[in-house]
């Protein structure tokens, strides 16, 4: 079952009402088409192997970083191109083949980009809105997505004025309006280029680095 938070006054800055609905199953995915919501999230908790496969790439690869334009039906044989046949990396390689596989299934897609990326910094640390139909964010190790409910952005500050950072221009009243995404959560985030929600683009950022590397996975239309 879903979970829906919404709020039925928007500002002045934000009159068209968007939803973050969140669910246990991944089902919930797709509704990402009903038309009042900006953000959907697959709750679900990592298995001790995924893990350990997360930590046998950081001990591989500390530093890995790659991008493709992948499909259902490469994209397990992309990734042990690049990262091996260990068996130590399967249960990583196999959850992200099926990510790319439900992906591409939900939205009609014959391919889609993946970018898979250890970072030691936050790669996007302003609030901002991506200009995409809808891109796919999971964490597998580390602080995941931070986002703001649709409501309470004052979208006139994305950016900042006068040099001022995102805690001080405006964005958004108090620190407990961001919201945060947990590891292993699977996100759709509907973006400015998605039919009929420009100007409702989920604001989002990177969560500030805490000294603990982490690893994502996005993927993006590429059809």
């Amino acid at each position: 079952m879903s979970t829906m938070t919404s709020n039925i006054s928007p500002t002045k800055q934000t009159p068209v009402t968007r939803f973050a609905i969140t669910g246990k199953d991944p089902s919930v995915l797709t509704d990402i088409y009903q038309e009042k919501t900006n953000l959907v999230i697959w709750q679900r908790h990592l298995s001790q192997d995924i893990s350990n496969a997360v930590q046998s790439l950081f001990d591989q690869s500390p530093n890995f970083q790659a991008s493709w334009v992948v499909s259902p039906d490469n994209v397990g044989s992309v990734l042990h191109d690049r990262l091996g046949s260990a068996a130590a990396l399967e249960p990583l390689l196999s959850d992200i083949t099926q990510l790319v596989d439900m992906f591409c299934c939900l939205f009609d897609l014959r391919r889609a980009g993946m970018r898979i990326t250890v970072l030691d910094r936050a790669m996007c640390p302003r609030f901002h809105v991506d200009r995409v139909p809808c891109r796919l964010v999971t964490t597998y190790q580390g602080d995941a997505t931070q986002w703001i409910p649709h409501h309470l952005v004052n979208r006139a500050q994305l950016g900042g004025q006068h040099g001022l950072d995102d805690e001080q221009s405006g964005l958004f009243d108090t620190q407990d309006t961001i919201e945060q995404c947990t590891q292993g959560d699977v996100a759709l985030l509907k973006g400015e280029l998605w039919a009929g929600n420009e100007g409702a683009g989920l604001v989002h950022r990177s969560p500030p680095y805490n000294r603990k590397p982490r690893l994502i996975v996005t993927l993006d239309f590429a059809d």
